[in-house]
């Protein structure tokens, strides 16, 4: 007899043992499925699509600096003629600055304003709707604007807090620190000799030597910014993609509720019906012959003694489509031969690829033979 210890840790490890196997099988089914085009459509209607906020930074401030570079001679000279019209109109009266002064004065700067800086923010907007129109399109949602459960609860916000995102954010502001630091103390070190000459110059000279500086460095960091944000966009691409991905069963599922959507397989079947119809148009050069009504149906017929005992349809239309049947054999030098009946008996009767009964064969094989005739008679001239 077992002892009741024993018997009890026994017991306790099977537990174990089986609860461990069942979580094992029984997990979730891993997400290795590229996500299908209906489920980034479903995502995009959700306001989810990817996007790098660090090219679009980026590339903002490189126009910024360039347009800086560009209108820095005029901006200088507004606000020099603005400082000295301020000087020499407002802080000479000899009487005391009243409203109408001030409320002048609030305008003029207003002015001056408006023709330096709006000039380079509407650059940067311009920019920036450039920017996130080629990584995103147009997109118009309310989803992003809804309240949802998992933004208030403080478990899914400790979870995005240390979430390999919030890691990868991280490290992106630590390195451009690095990239800020690196470049404006690897520039300025190049520079030592010219700055510790400066003591002796003018003040425009010292002005000079820093806008240059300025500009220089704000282009160094911008290429560098350009660099980080392809990284960024490389990423960020690869974390949509993946977040995105299904499991098998998933992409099942979807396909089943596709096939029984009736716009889904209107759709399917109207690009079946232009695919057959572009391999029949295709097919007409080939033909031997075109019959037609003249103006409602046209049959192309070929025969091929390797293929069929008998003439074959490669094509057929009524109205439009027969217009364009004929307009390719004229192009391709097929001959076309009008026959009311029959092109009508043909067009009723024999699909595409079929060959034509036999009760019509003496009527095809004279017109064959008028066809063969035709072209013997051009050969021979």
């Amino acid at each position: 007899m077992r002892n009741p210890i024993t018997n009890n840790i026994f017991e306790a490890d099977c537990r174990l043992e089986l609860n461990y196997q069942l979580f094992a099988s029984g997990g979730a089914e891993d997400k290795t499925e590229k996500a299908t085009p209906k489920k980034k459509s479903d995502a995009r209607k959700k306001g989810q699509v990817f996007q790098s906020r660090e090219v679009t930074a980026s590339l903002i401030l490189i126009v910024a600096v360039v347009a800086m570079r560009i209108f820095g001679g005029t901006i200088y000279a507004q606000l020099t003629q603005y400082l000295k019209k301020t000087f020499n109109d407002y802080l000479t009266v000899k009487d005391a600055l009243d409203f109408n002064i001030l409320a002048n004065l609030f305008i003029d700067v207003l002015m001056v304003l408006a023709k330096t800086v709006l000039p380079l923010l509407l650059v940067a907007f311009l920019t920036a709707l450039i920017v996130n129109y080629a990584q995103v399109g147009i997109l118009f949602t309310m989803e992003t604007l809804k309240i949802k459960g998992d933004r208030i609860n403080p478990l899914s916000g400790f979870k995005r807090i240390f979430s390999i995102r919030s890691v990868v954010e991280l490290l992106k502001s630590i390195i451009k620190i690095i990239i800020v630091g690196w470049v404006a103390y690897s520039y300025l070190k190049s520079k030592t000799e010219q700055v510790l000459t400066l003591i002796d110059t003018d003040l425009m000279s010292v002005l000079i030597f820093i806008a240059d500086a300025a500009f220089t460095v704000a282009l160094r960091i911008c290429m560098a910014m350009v660099i980080l944000g392809f990284a960024d966009y490389l990423y960020q691409r690869y974390d949509y993609e993946k977040n995105l991905k299904m499991t098998k069963q998933e992409v099942k599922e979807e396909y089943k509720q596709m096939e029984g959507n009736p716009e889904i397989k209107s759709k399917i079947k109207q690009k079946q019906r232009q695919m057959s119809l572009k391999r029949m148009m295709q097919d007409i050069p080939k033909a031997d012959v075109v019959i037609t009504n003249p103006t409602h149906f046209a049959v192309a017929l070929k025969y091929d003694s390797e293929k069929s005992t008998a003439p074959f349809v490669v094509a057929k239309g009524q109205d439009y489509i027969a217009l364009r049947i004929k307009q390719i054999a004229a192009d391709n030098k097929v001959q076309i031969v009008e026959n009311k009946p029959l092109a009508r008996t043909l067009y009723s009767t024999v699909d595409i690829g079929q060959a034509i009964p036999p009760d019509l064969y003496q009527a095809v094989a004279e017109i064959l033979a008028f066809v063969y005739n035709l072209k013997n008679g051009g050969k021979a001239g």
